[in-house]
């Protein structure tokens, strides 16, 4: 028989941690080691129990849940830990996703998808409330291609030069290919990365395989597998 899985629940409403305790104890046969609405006291808890996983709130008074599973962190006490919270904002979610938590759930959710998703938070699993995938989706989305302004439009010398950068050339080839010198080149490819709003040449390179046609840019050569 399989060892029960062990949770810390923190929580500032007495009630919920109770509700939930008695649901995770009694209807799925998980145990609670402990539960707690006070930092201090969670810390404690934490060090001495050493939880599987903890479930914890996003929202509290006396400080906020990210902010806590941070400081728990650099204590060096913080199990893998899943959000349980009224919270459906996206911008909460991309905060707990950045911040690593095995889960999000929401406290409305029906009861046994609340236990089913612990049980596989405890396996591993990342899990996310059904009513939040659709932000999540929208967050792992790729951005918008920049659209071709007058602030983003490009030279014909340019549209060459991001073609070469493409072809994963070097200023110094380039400057060559185009019988110009190479201050020219590193020059052209800083008027580049300015228009575009771009960091880096690698950045600019990606950028011309894969939105260059919008720009007028010849893609690269295809190698000799087709890609």
């Amino acid at each position: 028989m399989s060892k029960p899985i062990r949770l810390v629940l923190i929580d500032d409403h007495g009630l919920c941690r109770r509700g939930l305790a008695e649901l995770l104890e009694h209807r799925a046969g998980m145990q609670v080691l402990g539960s707690t609405g006070d930092p201090d006291e969670a810390e404690r808890l934490l060090k001495e129990q050493r939880p599987d996983l903890l479930i914890m709130d996003l929202r509290m008074p006396l400080m906020d849940g990210l902010d806590l599973l941070e400081r728990l962190r650099a204590n060096g006490c913080a199990p893998p830990t899943v959000i349980l919270t009224m919270s459906d904002s996206e911008k909460d979610l991309a905060k707990a996703l950045r911040a690593e938590v095995r889960g999000y759930l929401l406290k409305d959710m029906e009861p046994e998808a609340v236990i089913n998703a612990i049980r596989r938070a405890a396996l591993g699993d990342l899990v996310i409330a059904p009513a939040m995938t659709g932000k999540l989706a929208q967050l792992m989305a790729p951005p918008p291609a920049p659209a071709a302004s007058g602030q983003t439009r490009l030279t014909e010398r340019e549209r060459e030069i991001m073609h070469h950068l493409a072809c994963g050339k070097s200023n110094k080839l380039i400057a060559k290919d185009l019988n110009i010198s190479h201050d020219t080149v590193k020059l052209h490819v800083r008027h580049i990365l300015s228009k575009l709003d771009m960091t880096s040449r690698v950045e600019a390179a990606v950028f011309a395989i894969e939105h260059g046609a919008q720009y007028g840019i010849e893609p690269p050569p295809k190698t000799a597998d087709g890609r």
